[in-house]
């Protein structure tokens, strides 16, 4: 194995070297020019340390890339994008694109300066040009002279506006929209921004958590991919995109690097679970900036994150709709990195059904990082793989390299889709079907398709569920259903659309109905029921952290906020969303911003839970942009897509098989 030394033509300060192990080189990732000039940026760098190196080190890895590229020029599949494509050994660079039809349809106006400066213009309704909004004020009874009533004009902070040119006399008074900050939100920004994590001089992440009396971090002082996101979220909704761009990028350095444990290395494209900058020495009293990732060979039952590649998709497509910034989309390295991930996720296996198949241990997988009964299909994780799968799809440049896996992504979206609406989707007429399903069936037409027996329907259920509402069950396997409620993986049905449009209504009325037991004195459990008793003990192994209504097993965690905001301004439910935020201003601040709390309602901090929790604070400042932003949050969730319903993957075959019912999932959508 050689080691090659690569000065990278970067704009990073300080300018970072990659040192780049490898086996076989094809062609070396280079970082584009990062926009450092965003307006409101809080972040403040010492670049005056002459000591400090900062090469681009991964401890312990090599390369994993080989990849050859044509020249071509093909149209997009259900993409709307075209894309000519010129390159060879040394590279590819986009020669020209047309953009695709979900940007033509932006409520963002980009106008490009040079490639560290640029303006936003968001257009509402299609007019370029704001509405003057003329608002009569009642006259003050204390004010003395003119009796002719005065005149609020209200305006855009910041804009200004001629006197001259309003045609209402004189006394008018200019009336800002912008809402003055509370306390609480002025502290949470002054968290969020203590916990960013600086390599090089540039800001690249968020701590888990900041808690300056918390002699034990253990990992909460790294860089976690899925806790950093509502982190990115709250920075990109305030105009800070320096940061999340970042973020990308050095994640994406981390990918495809070989780790192992016990000799074995994972699947080529896995995303790294969190990422930690260590200070190395070197001679002459310098020292050096690394990037030290865990793949899971350090975690908790040492699992590797099946969620990590997930949500850097979802993350990359929400900065190219909040920034108006696609090129980042459009490099090779990026598109490289999606393809690795898809290819990973997508990979033919033993598995007969649609949904990702994860292991025995999937418990660590995903927000669930401990015990708890989850492992095989579990909502969460088919939630952000649906939510991934169409944002590649968007994101995607369609070539010959590209559009077999483009094709494979529209049949495995129809699929799965079709698969978490007809048998994970359970309401009052579905558990009293499987109430009276009939086992031991064997046939293509059988009913009971998974043998499901209908003793397996826990009492509990029996009496909770509402008769208007309904849920997307947490598993799905041959002779069981996990019949729990899993909050994350049934918001992100709604966000993404996985569910229908009906199913996406009746989770957030089942949760309203519900709100008790879903909610209570703090916005919201990760799950209910809770396990309790043998059910504790044998599935969780006594797990003394998850102990019934405690951490995953039922407690209550404040960094859903964000989530829930986003669904109900999907289904335009704000008032759900702002009752919800009403009730966390009450106790987070007071409570120091923990990482959950434990009880049935919800009414105390977790007895192990971690205080100044980062995606505690940035989901709270992301739910209070949003309310405020509808327009952004559109940008944000997916719609029903009416053309995934055309595709089939199944198709008349020699054996006589029949193809799934289209005109069945049709009709799940009619409302």
């Amino acid at each position: 194995m050689n080691t090659i030394s690569i000065i990278g033509n970067s704009t990073m300060k300080p300018s970072c070297r990659f040192l780049i192990s490898t086996k076989n080189p094809v062609f070396f990732k280079r970082h584009h020019g990062l926009i450092s000039n965003l307006s409101g940026n809080q972040f403040n760098f010492d670049k005056t340390k002459q000591f400090l190196t900062c090469p681009f080190r991964i401890l312990g890895f090599r390369t994993i890339f080989n990849e050859s590229r044509k020249s071509f020029w093909v149209p997009s599949i259900s993409s709307g994008q075209s894309r000519l494509i010129a390159g060879d050994s040394r590279g590819v660079s986009v020669v020209a694109s047309v953009a695709s039809q979900f940007r033509e349809f932006s409520t963002s106006v980009e106008t490009r300066v040079n490639d560290k400066n640029f303006e936003r213009i968001f257009v509402q309704n299609g007019i370029s040009v704001k509405p003057l909004v003329v608002e009569r004020i009642d006259k003050d009874e204390n004010v003395l002279g003119d009796e002719e009533s005065r005149l609020g004009v209200l305006v855009d902070d910041g804009e200004s506006v001629n006197r001259q040119d309003l045609d209402v006399g004189q006394g008018v008074e200019i009336v800002s929209t912008k809402r003055e900050e509370s306390d609480m939100e002025k502290e949470a920004w002054k968290l969020l921004n203590d916990a960013v994590v600086m390599y090089c001089g540039s800001p690249v992440g968020t701590v888990a958590a900041n808690d300056p009396g918390d002699k034990m971090p253990l990992n909460y002082d790294q860089v976690f991919v899925r806790d950093f996101v509502p982190s990115a979220l709250a920075f990109l909704l305030r105009g800070e995109g320096e940061i999340v761009k970042n973020f990308l990028l050095h994640a994406l350095q981390l990918q495809s690097w070989e780790k192992t444990v016990d000799c074995y290395s994972p699947g080529q494209g896995l995303m790294p679970a969190s990422f930690k900058v260590r200070t190395v020495p070197l001679d002459d009293n310098k020292l050096e900036e690394v990037l030290d990732p865990d793949f899971g060979e350090s975690a908790i039952g040492r699992v590797a994150p099946v969620d990590s590649g997930l949500w850097w998709i979802i993350l990359l497509r929400a900065y190219g709709k909040l920034t108006g910034d696609y090129a980042l989309q459009e490099r090779v390295d990026v598109q490289t990195g999606i393809k690795l991930i898809l290819n990973l996720c997508l990979a033919d296996g033993f598995d007969m059904f649609p949904s990702l198949l994860v292991t025995d241990v999937t418990d660590g997988s995903c927000m669930i990082d401990r015990r708890m009964g989850i492992h095989g299909h579990p909502l969460e994780i088919q939630a952000l793989f649906y939510s991934a799968l169409r944002s590649s799809r968007e994101m995607l440049v369609v070539n010959d390299g590209s559009k077999n896996l483009v094709r494979a992504i529209n049949n495995r979206l129809s699929a799965l889709s079709f698969h978490i609406r007809e048998y994970y989707w359970v309401d009052m007429r579905k558990i009293n079907e499987i109430y009276r399903y009939k086992t031991e069936e064997y046939s293509t037409e059988a009913t009971n398709k998974f043998n499901i027996y209908p003793e397996q329907i826990p009492s509990w259920l029996m009496d909770w569920i509402p008769e208007e509402g309904g849920y997307l069950i947490g598993n799905l396997q041959p002779a069981h259903m996990d019949f729990r409620f899993f909050t994350l993986g049934n918001l992100w049905s709604v966000v993404s659309s996985l569910g229908t449009p009906k199913q996406n209504e009746a989770i957030l009325n089942l949760i309203e109905s519900k709100w008790d037991d879903l909610v209570g004195n703090m916005p919201l459990k990760i799950c209910y029921p809770a396990l309790e008793s043998e059910d504790w003990r044998i599935i969780t192994g006594s797990d003394p952290k998850n102990t019934p209504w405690s951490y995953h097993n039922g407690g209550s965690w404040p960094t859903l906020l964000w989530q829930f905001t986003l669904a109900c301004m999907k289904m335009g439910r704000m008032e759900l969303a702002q009752k919800a935020v009403a009730l966390a201003e009450k106790r987070l601040q007071v409570d120091h911003w923990p990482e959950y709390y434990d009880t049935r309602s919800g009414k105390f901090i977790g007895k192990q839970s971690r205080l100044y929790q980062t995606w505690t604070v940035a989901g709270f400042l992301t739910s209070k942009v949003l309310l405020e932003n509808p327009e952004k949050a559109s940008m944000l969730f997916w719609d029903e897509d009416y053309d995934l319903l055309e595709f089939c993957v199944c198709g008349l075959n020699t054996s006589g098989r029949k193809r799934c019912s289209r005109v069945a999932a049709r009709s799940q959508i009619l409302v």
